[in-house]
């Protein structure tokens, strides 16, 4: 695929190595502020869980031995 894409650039070796930078340039912009903005709405990875409003406490306290039910 690769191979094909360098075919397919206008341009001796450095004019087609300048175009491809420039490519790579362009798609990582487009990623980095059209993309990825779009996808963290979506996708919440810095945001964690709360149940019923309230922070969950520990099991059992450091330095305690944690119960175990039924036993």
């Amino acid at each position: 695929m690769y191979a094909w894409i360098w075919r397919r650039l206008p341009g001796r070796w450095p004019a087609k190595t300048a175009l491809a930078a420039g490519l790579i340039l362009v798609a990582g912009l487009v990623l980095w502020y059209a993309f990825f903005p779009w996808l963290e709405e979506r996708i919440r990875f810095d945001h964690g869980v709360v149940q019923n409003g309230t922070p969950s406490s520990p099991a059992h306290s450091p330095g305690q031995r944690p119960t175990i039910p039924g036993g």
